[in-house]
């Protein structure tokens, strides 16, 4: 059986680094906000190319803090409204309306599954104050473009980077290019925890001072509080795990690559629609995502060929319960993408012989 993902082959290449740097954090005494997490965030915010990084305890959090912390230094207030692809996971919907902000789902491209100019352009209106590009699957949104329209029109940008951690444009990486930027280290992502854990990247030192305060029971000193806060700390021993594994992202995100090359290259099937990525730099292929029509036939026939498959994600935000009734306008492209997507086996871990079987797997199903 080929997994769709094998987590313990993954963490098994490093495994005597991450024993030995849980071993430190456990032997230090010293479990939250400790040395591990500082180093963390001085080596990741490098790696960004930002001044700032605030490690909290999950990807949810760094977005949602950051539209919390805008709302203090008044630069948002409720009611407030913030343009998001209508494809994108609901966890960017829900820092959204968990701050009494408005947003506004505009149709994805149906290319890169991101933001387009001309979307983001029709939906502006007074109250639009927010732009924020997920960059889905692990392909970086049109920035330079986004970030001229954002300049035009007073606009911040908040990138959602859960997927895509290393994607460049023009050598400048995601996380780079807004006001500010939020990252998942959910074990599953390309840059992945023991456990959970995200962090906010951003070159405002202002917003980082009242975000890291404000997942700290919105305390800057201890037992003064600043802020009505939460509880959002991105733990010592994650910190410690993500410090190990950063020092091989990039080779992981080579060989990503390299598969996504052999897929695109050698997947020959009319039936499928093989992803877009504007040039090797700009996608870290956190996923392979492809659309098929006859999608519940293509699950059997992988189930035959023992491949495991995933459907990232089977019911768009505006569909779900937990917006009945919220919004009010109808998605063909985003729904069709969400009827039709689904992500095929792609990790570093994979070998010659799996990569060749998933090929094989596609090529030879008819429909």
């Amino acid at each position: 059986m080929i997994p769709f993902l094998d987590l313990k082959k993954i963490n098994k290449q490093y495994r005597k680094e991450l024993i030995d740097a849980c071993r430190e954090v456990i032997d230090s005494g010293w479990f939250v906000l400790g040395k591990h997490v500082s180093k963390f965030e001085k080596d990741f915010a490098e790696y960004c190319g930002v001044n700032n990084c605030i490690g909290v305890a999950n990807g949810y959090d760094a977005l949602s803090l950051t539209l919390r912390a805008w709302k203090h230094l008044g630069k948002l207030k409720e009611g407030d409204e913030v343009i998001v692809q209508a494809n994108t996971y609901i966890a960017s919907i829900l820092a959204i309306t968990e701050n009494n902000l408005v947003p506004v789902l505009v149709e994805p491209d149906t290319d890169t599954f991101n933001l387009t100019t001309k979307n983001i352009l029709a939906s502006l209106t007074s109250k639009t104050k927010v732009i924020l590009p997920v960059h889905l699957y692990g392909q970086i949104s049109p920035m330079i473009e986004i970030k001229n329209i954002a300049e035009s029109n007073d606009l911040l940008i908040l990138e959602d980077c859960a997927q895509s951690h290393g994607s460049q444009i023009q050598s400048k990486k995601c996380g780079a290019w807004g006001d500010a930027a939020a990252f998942s280290f959910y074990p599953g992502k390309n840059l992945g925890a023991l456990g959970d854990g995200g962090a906010v990247t951003t070159n405002d030192l202002e917003l980082a001072t009242v975000i890291r305060a404000m997942g700290n029971y919105g305390s800057e000193k201890k037992y003064e509080n600043t802020y009505r806060g939460v509880n959002s700390r991105l733990d010592e021993i994650q910190a410690a795990m993500l410090s190990v594994k950063l020092k091989y992202l990039d080779q992981e995100l080579f060989k990503r690559r390299d598969i996504a090359s052999k897929y695109l290259s050698e997947i020959k099937n009319s039936l499928i629609q093989l992803p877009f990525s504007e040039n090797e730099h700009s996608h870290v292929w956190h996923l392979f995502v492809i659309r098929i029509e006859n999608r519940e036939l293509f699950i059997e026939h992988f189930k035959k060929s023992k491949i495991g498959l995933l459907i990232h994600y089977p019911i768009p935000p505006h569909l779900q319960l937990a917006y009945l009734n919220f919004f009010s306008q109808e998605l063909p492209i985003t729904e069709s993408i969400h009827n039709s997507v689904i992500s095929l086996p792609i990790s570093p871990v994979m070998t010659d012989r799996e990569i060749k079987k998933v090929i094989s797997a596609c090529n030879s199903f008819k429909g």
